[in-house]
C-alpha cells in the first residue's frame, strides 16, 4: 500500500469534485429533456422523499422510544412486586 501524502489527498479530492460535477451536469441535462408530466412526477417523488419519509422515520423512532420506556416501567414494576411477595 502506498503512503498517504498531500498530493494523493488533493488528487482524490479533485476526482471526487469532477465526479460530482459530472453527475450534476447529467442531472441538469436529464431535467432539461423531461416532459412536463414527467417533471411533475419527479417533483412529487422528491417531495415524498424529502418530507414524508423523514417524518415517518422520526415518528417511528419516537413511538419506539415510548414503547421501550413503557415496557421498562412495566417490567420494573413486575420485578419489584415479585421481590416483595416472597417476604410477606
Amino acid at each position: 500500500m502506498s503512503k498517504l501524502n498531500a498530493q494523493a489527498v488533493l488528487d482524490l479530492m479533485d476526482e471526487i469534485c469532477r465526479a460530482f460535477a459530472q453527475t450534476v451536469r447529467y442531472g441538469v441535462r436529464l431535467v432539461g429533456r423531461m416532459s412536463p408530466p414527467a417533471l411533475l412526477g419527479a417533483a412529487l417523488v422528491l417531495a415524498f422523499i424529502f418530507t414524508i419519509l423523514p417524518l415517518a422515520l422520526v415518528l417511528f423512532v419516537v413511538f419506539m422510544l415510548i414503547k421501550i420506556a413503557v415496557g421498562a416501567c412495566v417490567i420494573g414494576g413486575r420485578r419489584q412486586r415479585s421481590h416483595q411477595e416472597p417476604g410477606q
